[in-house]
């Protein structure tokens, strides 16, 4: 009894040093990185501005849309701004610190993947900080932009609740993001092909929360508050913001756990890295 309780301590610190651990490799290759970028500034503002305006368009295609209607699903242009906003600046985030995952499917077709293995840095953090990508704030700037215009238009009777709930939804959002871009990265393990299958649920997923969940079938909302719980990033705590009813009659605290749905998601995705990581076998090249 006594060695089992003493294993468990020197297992547990174990754990958190490795998390630090692999929190600074990921920092120091990130910053490497971020040197390399600056050493052509010029590029950087023309692709940070590319990508400022390519996914402007989504939002420009919203517009589009309600200059022929004035609602679209019962919501104004402002009410799906306050969506498109919280998903996309989460999104963006998410993007920028995990953006690189959808290469692993590159590194285990070519073996690039055993590279990183034998050096002692926690796998994990050398494949999310590749090719950090500082330009993706693009993204994060044009969501802040649409949010900033929402919350200036809408007409909403602010509490302390609504107003902490806007970082909170952000935040959570990114994570849960995060962690979907992880369970695709371990899928890719075994499919090692399959980067576009990521992006239907990432990619996809941020697109499909920049519009109101009024105008999808009642299957679709729930497979995405029930089964992958992308409802928790935007719909749900901006429908308590706006004062809205919830979709499948949910009740009201449900907006209060996208900090919980986000720990969980992470264990999920911690657990599926694991195993695909220990199913990996190099091709030998």
């Amino acid at each position: 009894m006594e060695r089992v309780a003493a294993a468990k301590p020197e297992k547990t610190f174990e754990e958190r040093s490795r998390l630090v651990e692999g929190v600074r490799a990921y920092g120091l290759i990130v910053a490497m990185w971020l040197r390399s970028t600056m050493a052509y500034r010029a590029s950087f503002v023309m692709t940070t501005l590319g990508n400022f305006v390519a996914t402007g368009l989504d939002f420009v295609t919203i517009m589009l849309m309600f200059s022929h209607v004035d609602v679209l699903g019962g919501f104004t242009l402002p009410e799906v701004a306050l969506l498109y906003g919280t998903s996309a600046t989460a999104f963006g985030l998410c993007d920028l610190v995990l953006g690189s995952m959808d290469r692993l499917g590159r590194r285990v077709r070519d073996g690039t993947l055993d590279t990183l293995l034998v050096r002692p840095v926690p796998v994990l953090a050398q494949v999310a900080a590749d090719r950090f990508a500082l330009r993706r704030v693009g993204r994060i700037t044009q969501g802040l932009l649409v949010l900033g215009y929402a919350l200036l238009t809408l007409d909403i009777a602010w509490t302390p609740l609504k107003v902490a709930m806007l970082p909170l939804m952000v935040l959570s959002g990114a994570a849960v993001f995060g962690a979907v871009f992880v369970v695709g990265a371990a899928f890719q393990f075994y499919a090692q092909d399959a980067s576009e299958v990521q992006n239907a649920f990432t990619y996809g997923g941020t697109t499909l929360l920049q519009y109101p969940p009024s105008v999808f079938a009642k299957d679709l909302v729930r497979g995405v508050t029930f089964v992958v719980p992308l409802a928790f990033v935007s719909w749900l705590p901006a429908l308590y913001v706006l004062g809205r009813d919830y979709p499948l009659d949910l009740p009201r605290w449900v907006a209060f756990l996208p900090p919980v749905v986000a720990a969980g998601c992470w264990v999920l995705a911690g657990l599926a890295w694991r195993v695909g990581l220990r199913a990996y076998r190099s091709t030998g090249s």
